[in-house]
């Protein structure tokens, strides 16, 4: 039997649908599963023929009753009472449920599908506008709990036994309430699932925008909206890089990094991390923010406050300011990630410009490298390692051969008889500053080029 689904009357009680989210912007709606095979009533002929009686009295007590129902829905559900919601709307929707409802206990087969088609249209309307799904399943029962009482109450008047010969046909009434109950929160959930995942995949597509520079300046109000991140706030981009685990991240630790807008975007096995690092500081410049200017955490705490993984590494680019600077931002986090820091590390690019230059031109680095150091790449392996060996201490001391020798556990004159013989094998002079400096850029190429 289909009984009392004057209790879905309730569910709709909702007033004028709220305005879709973007989100819900061209979603489908989910299909109403196929209606279960109905369970065989236990009741007599004689109690149905009552059933139908009784019902028929109740269609005229329709506007009486939606009082009733919406009466007790605002009492004791405070959703129903919100200003938001139209109380004449409300009023409607009600009646229309109820009126439909209540015929289909007089013809249950003929209008089966029209009540479940009810049922699974308001599941979907109210989880699009956002309202609370144990708030409509109550509305249900509230309203079933009416009707059915008013079945009693009507029957006890026909016969004073009418009202316990109806108490036969309850199962088939709560059967139903079950069915319809069912069939809002299933299709509630569908519309629930679809929007999350609408909501999800926006997410990604502007994240993935603004990093890779396709987003519009249109675009950016929404990307406030949606990922939190204000126009003209200052940011920093974090890349990593984790081959033992591409799906993990760092994440920012207490203290100075604590309750930092962070979102993350992983692509060809690459994380990105667009991290607010304050207001803008207003230098309305090329879009490079200074460092902390008391507005926000500086680039410098954020390399000190994030963790990295074992085994992963991050590049970590300047601080820029406004999303349009965001792709900026992540091509010079790419940049640092590519100068090899160690294991577990992450590259401030700002401290690693000489060995970002060598990874942004990888030809001009190797033809470098050739040249401030192909007589030595072309030792035995024992001596081109020491040789290089001695140059970068050498270089780590700043030029003090004392210093270097106690890094290298030798003396300093032969750390001395090591740059000679550099010199000798290239014909460069460590005298010469910039030569100096072309060496430091070519070890720097090397290690980083053939590792």
């Amino acid at each position: 039997m289909h009984p009392v689904t004057g209790s879905r009357a309730s569910a709709p009680a909702m007033g004028r649908p709220a305005p879709r989210r973007s989100a819900d912007r061209g979603r489908t709606p989910p299909r109403m599963p196929a209606a279960r095979p109905p369970i065989r009533s236990r009741a007599d002929a004689e109690t149905v023929a009552l059933l139908h009686r009784t019902a028929r009295v109740l269609i005229e007590e329709v506007p009486r009753l939606t009082d009733r129902i919406v009466t007790l829905m605002k009492e004791r559900e405070p959703v129903y009472r919100s200003p938001s919601l139209d109380p004449h709307e409300v009023w409607r929707e009600v009646h229309d449920s109820l009126s439909h409802n209540v015929r289909s206990l007089v013809r249950p087969k003929e209008t089966r599908e029209s009540a479940r088609s009810c049922a699974w249209r308001i599941g979907t309307d109210r989880a699009a506008q956002g309202f609370p799904l144990d708030a409509l399943l109550h509305a249900y029962r509230i309203g079933c709990t009416v009707v059915w009482e008013r079945l009693l109450e009507t029957a006890s008047k026909e016969d004073p036994l009418g009202a316990q010969a109806l108490v036969h046909v309850a199962a088939d009434v709560w059967n139903f309430v079950d069915e319809h109950c069912t069939l809002v929160a299933t299709a509630y959930q569908e519309v629930e699932r679809q929007l999350s995942w609408h909501r999800e995949n926006r997410y990604r597509i502007i994240v993935a925008a603004l990093l890779d520079g396709t987003a519009r300046v249109t675009d950016f109000p929404e990307a406030e909206e949606v990922l939190g991140l204000p126009e003209r706030g200052r940011y920093a981009v974090v890349a990593l890089e984790d081959t033992d685990a591409p799906a993990r991240t760092p994440h920012p630790a207490t203290g100075v990094c604590a309750g930092l807008r962070t979102v993350w975007h992983t692509a060809e096995g690459i994380a990105h991390a667009i991290v607010l690092l304050g207001d803008s500081d207003g230098d309305g410049g090329d879009g490079y923010g200074g460092g902390d200017d008391g507005d926000g955490v500086g680039v410098e705490r954020l390399v000190r406050g994030l963790e990295v993984p074992p085994g992963a590494r991050a590049g970590i680019s300047p601080a820029v300011t406004g999303l349009a600077a965001v792709n900026t931002a992540r091509r010079l986090a790419d940049t640092a990630l590519r100068t090899r820091p160690a294991a577990g590390e992450a590259a401030l690019l700002e401290e690693r410009y000489p060995e970002a230059l060598v990874v942004s031109s990888p030809d001009l680095g190797t033809a470098l490298a050739d040249r401030m150091l192909g007589p030595v790449l072309a030792l035995e392996p024992a001596d081109r390692e020491l040789l290089l060996t001695t140059l970068a201490a050498w270089l780590e001391a700043a030029g003090s051969a004392r210093r270097a020798g106690e890094l290298l556990f030798c003396h300093r004159n032969t750390v001395l008889n090591r740059l000679r013989r550099y010199e000798q094998l290239t014909g460069r002079s460590l005298d010469r500053p910039r030569e100096v400096m072309e060496l430091s850029l070519a070890l720097s190429a090397h290690r980083l080029l053939t590792s």
